[in-house]
């Protein structure tokens, strides 16, 4: 008998064709296999026992970075062919194949790396079926070398008779090359026979490196070397926000951070995302590292160059965004060298070109579970599977911070990459291209474009520019209850406390302390934080001491020691209480803002939540304390306790901790008494580890199934699939 099977999901460029080869010659199966637009497609032909033992094994044996989401299979003529071949891709064809995301170097090609013996020595872009990059390099479907930036590199002997053998693991590897023909790394300005021992060099004596990567340019520089640190800092315009750091392996991993089993095997992963973990007493890193944090952000070697570099200075690094703050990562070489010329004292780079260019990705782990903080590089382009199918194209803009895009058809969801916030002309470019990307590789042509309510974000202005679509507004906390639902494949309905900093309400004013009651169409608010004014409007975000002076007045309470002294401070307390210039907030995230500064934590913020991180870490990890905060989220006598405290003279940790303890136990009684089974907690504010995990704690030991974020952050990385999942079930 003979079969033809149809197989769909992330079946290209991960070693499915030779695998299905193997499999087939194993069985003594015959037939042929070949990628197309829309997966993989496998005929085979043998008695009936061994093809239906092909088809069993066949999903069940995939090669690990292969994701086989379904096979469909229907009888057609035998042929009575002999022998099993992998024939060309054809032309043509509607693009829905999957592109699998950038992965870590496997162990067989480390060995090699490192092997003096072996061809590939030192090799800096050795790869196989099993590792590489893929999504960096794609510029079409199907995945073949000729769509990818491998096409202006010809394969050597060598190198084609490995691609050419299905004996061979770099069996149609679409990125195979060698040092004979492949890309080669270089250092600008330097003759020296090994770029990557002369950069480690340089790194050794406290030079600051840009060093092109997968996804695009890091800079980097010894992370015990103190100067070297404080340049890179007054350089790249940062000022206090926590640099990434690479180490060279695990154990160094370990000298730098408290690692647990859930850190260890998000480290170890092959998506390769940087961990934060509790910094390590003693820990070798220069203070400027991370100023007044109690966490590191490690991550591990992810590309053969990246293995070498780190394996010759034998140092953790700094390895931080190549850019200037608040513009997108750099990628192309002539724009890198230019953009990156003032903060560089040197610059690694090599001759395979980057297609699309992802930061590197964020997570941490919270009560046994991922938490993501930045969706990126070895997670992006992974679909995302919608509860409810798109029945038209699906285009989702997201927000304004921390921006990602969305596509959408049928049940399949992209959520793109990182792109940063939508502020300058740079980063719009990154979205704009990003889309127009996705479209191209998964084929959406959208005629649903889903968007903020904020009239004045650049995402809704660009949604409301697309012509010949039908625009739906999606309300910024609705987006992120949605989110949450849909990626655990819910439709609700479901509570959500979803707690933020800024999002448009549906009465115009500032929501951020939201008690929401809904499901993918539509929601009702049942609660909220009380309101208070926001003293000059968005000077308060960058200025958290006015929030203080805000919450001072609505208590109607006297300022503490910590902020009474403050230049300007009638002035702003004036604004709090005439409303001029201050527009109404219902924000958690202000909240915090606010007794950060009650504190002496945080006047003034350089980063978003800065103010709201650095009064976590502040917090004393015994106290059990609260102060009186009802379900009602109500804070006014619970900022007149703060205040008496630090008037007493109680220590910082435990008024953060007592702060924490109340949000904490106020969210979930409110949550118990809307009579749901389902609480989704979601929003920014729950990137805090301690109030995640004691609100959820409360809520579970009342019998309460709690649904968190996990695929996706919960802050405004997960907006545009949150809108994605609210258009699909409106439209339906």
């Amino acid at each position: 008998m003979r079969i033809r099977a149809r197989v769909e999901g992330t079946v290209q460029g991960v070693g499915f064709r030779p695998y299905v080869y193997r499999l087939a010659g194993e069985l003594g199966c015959s037939g042929h296999v070949f990628n197309d637009a829309r997966g993989v497609v496998v005929e085979v032909e043998a008695g009936a026992a061994e093809v239906e033992r092909f088809l069993t094994r066949l999903p069940a044996e995939a090669p690990p970075l292969a994701r086989v989401e379904r096979v469909m299979t229907e009888p057609v003529p035998a042929t009575g062919s002999s022998g099993f071949t992998i024939v060309e891709s054809p032309a043509g064809g509607e693009p829905s194949a999957l592109v699998s995301p950038d992965t870590a170097t496997c162990a067989e090609c480390l060995e090699e790396l490192f092997d003096p013996a072996d061809r590939r020595y030192r090799y800096p872009f050795v790869n196989c079926t099993n590792c590489g990059p893929r999504f960096t390099i794609v510029r079409g479907v199907p995945y073949d070398r000729p769509l990818t930036t491998m096409a202006g590199f010809r394969m050597c002997d060598a190198c084609q008779a490995e691609y050419d053998d299905p004996a061979d693991r770099r069996f149609h590897a679409q990125p195979n090359a060698c040092p004979a023909c492949g890309p080669r790394v270089r250092l600008l300005g330097s003759d020296a026979d090994d770029a990557v021992r002369a950069a480690a060099d340089a790194l050794r004596g406290g030079a600051i490196l840009a060093v092109k990567g997968m996804g695009g340019y890091h800079l980097a520089c010894r992370a015990d070397h103190e100067w070297a640190v404080a340049a890179l800092r007054g350089r790249k315009h940062r000022e206090d926000k926590p640099f990434a750091l690479m180490a060279p392996n695990l154990v160094a991993a370990r000298a730098l951070v408290e690692l647990g089993t859930e850190e260890e095997t998000l480290l170890v992963a092959r998506e390769r995302p940087i961990v934060l973990a509790r910094r390590r007493p003693g820990a070798p890193v220069a203070s400027a590292v991370a100023p007044r944090s109690p966490d590191l952000g490690v991550m591990l070697p992810y590309s053969p160059l990246h293995h070498l570099l780190l394996a010759e200075v034998d140092l953790p690094l700094v390895l931080t965004s190549g850019n200037v703050s608040d513009e997108p990562i750099a990628y192309r070489d002539e724009d890198a060298v230019t953009r990156l010329a003032g903060i560089a004292d040197a610059f690694l780079v090599h001759d395979r070109p980057i297609h699309t260019r992802t930061d590197d990705s964020v997570v941490r782990a919270v009560a046994g579970r991922p938490l993501m903080l930045r969706r990126s590089r070895g997670y992006v382009p992974t679909n995302i599977d919608l509860p409810v199918p798109a029945k038209r194209h699906v285009l989702a803009c997201g927000a304004e911070l921390k921006s990602t895009f969305c596509l959408a058809r049928g049940s399949r969801a992209w959520v793109g990459h990182h792109i940063g916030d939508l502020s300058n002309y740079e980063t719009l470019r990154a979205f704009t291209e990003g889309i127009e990307h996705f479209e191209r590789l998964f084929a959406v042509a959208p005629a649903v474009v889903a968007h903020d309510l904020h009239p004045d974000y650049l995402s809704t202005r660009f949604a409301h520019e697309r012509e010949g679509v039908e625009l739906i507004a999606v309300q910024h906390h609705h987006a992120h209850l949605a989110a949450c639902l849909a990626e655990h494949g819910e439709t609700g309905p479901a509570v959500g406390a979803i707690y933020d900093g800024t999002g448009y309400g549906t009465d115009g004013t500032v929501w951020g302390g939201e008690l929401l009651r809904g499901d993918l169409v539509s929601f009702e608010r049942i609660g909220a934080l009380y309101p208070v004014r926001m003293p000059g409007g968005e000077a308060a975000i960058r200025q958290p001491w006015r929030m203080a002076c805000a919450w001072l007045v609505a208590a109607d309470a006297a300022p503490p020691p910590t902020v009474r002294s403050r230049d300007g401070w009638e002035q702003v307390s004036g604004l709090a209480r005439t409303g001029f210039a201050s527009p109404v907030t219902t924000s958690v995230g202000r909240l915090f803002d606010a007794v950060a500064a009650l504190c002496g934590v945080r006047d003034e913020v350089n980063y978003e939540g800065q103010a709201a991180i650095e009064l976590e870490a502040a917090c004393d990890p015994v106290e059990e304390g609260a102060y009186p905060l009802g379900p009602d989220l109500d804070p006014r006598e619970l900022v007149g306790a703060v205040v008496a405290d630090l008037e007493r003279g109680v220590g910082v940790g435990v008024v953060a901790a007592r702060f924490h303890n109340a949000v904490a136990a106020a969210t979930a009684e409110a949550c118990t008494r809307a009579g749901e089974g389902t609480v989704v907690l979601a929003g920014g504010v729950f990137a805090n580890r301690r109030l995640l995990e004691r609100t959820r704690a409360l809520l579970e030991s009342r019998g309460l199934r709690v649904l968190v974020p996990e695929r996706l952050p919960p802050g405004d990385g997960g907006i545009s699939y949150g809108q994605a999942a609210v258009a699909a079930a409106r439209t339906r």
